[in-house]
């Protein structure tokens, strides 16, 4: 995009352009003539200068109304995710509740597995994934993070994952968390 300067000079360039058009070849214009051509040209730079900042500042107004939309889409990105979240918070509260009084632990697994399964539904609709089973594939620098080498128990597994600390994910193609595994050296 030109700055201002640029299409000023642009601008003057097209006036003094005209201005040397107007000019009389043969010297029959009078003085007069001259001075209402230059008055012409003049207010026509004076428009065209005009027009100039006018598109200049709805521009101006554009780039700030799209990057004030932009924030408030970021700000407000997450609602959906966490509206959806809330229900999973007040199964938490419930289960504390049913807890307390509770002595089958049983009981208590069977209700942790079963918000914990709503929980990871609710990410999965929302694109998350969790990155496949890793154990015994090769070493991934794009997805993976190497947080130790210990010795290969066999040849074949070396350079490959050995076991996996943190699981990773993805949203979409995007990795979200790096899985954070051993490899076998």
């Amino acid at each position: 995009m030109k700055n201002k300067e640029q299409v000023d000079q642009e601008l003057n360039n097209e006036s003094e352009e005209q201005l040397l058009e107007a000019t009389p070849q043969n010297g029959g214009e009078t003085s007069m003539d001259a001075e209402i051509k230059e008055a012409k040209l003049e207010a026509e730079v004076a428009e065209l200068k005009d027009k100039y900042l006018r598109l200049y500042s709805d521009f101006e107004n554009f780039r700030k109304r799209t990057s004030k939309e932009r924030l408030d889409l970021i700000t407000t990105a997450s609602e959906d995710v966490l509206k959806d979240l809330i229900p999973v918070v007040d199964d938490f509260e419930r289960a504390f509740k049913a807890s307390e009084g509770e002595t089958d632990l049983a009981k208590i697994s069977e209700g942790n597995q079963l918000i914990f399964h709503k929980l990871v539904r609710i990410l999965e609709a929302k694109g998350l994934k969790v990155m496949g089973d890793l154990v015994g594939k090769p070493f991934n620098p794009d997805t993976q993070e190497a947080i130790t080498q210990i010795p290969a128990p066999s040849e074949e597994m070396k350079g490959k994952v050995i076991d996996v600390i943190e699981k990773g994910y993805t949203l979409g193609e995007k990795v979200v968390r790096y899985a954070k595994v051993v490899t076998g050296a």
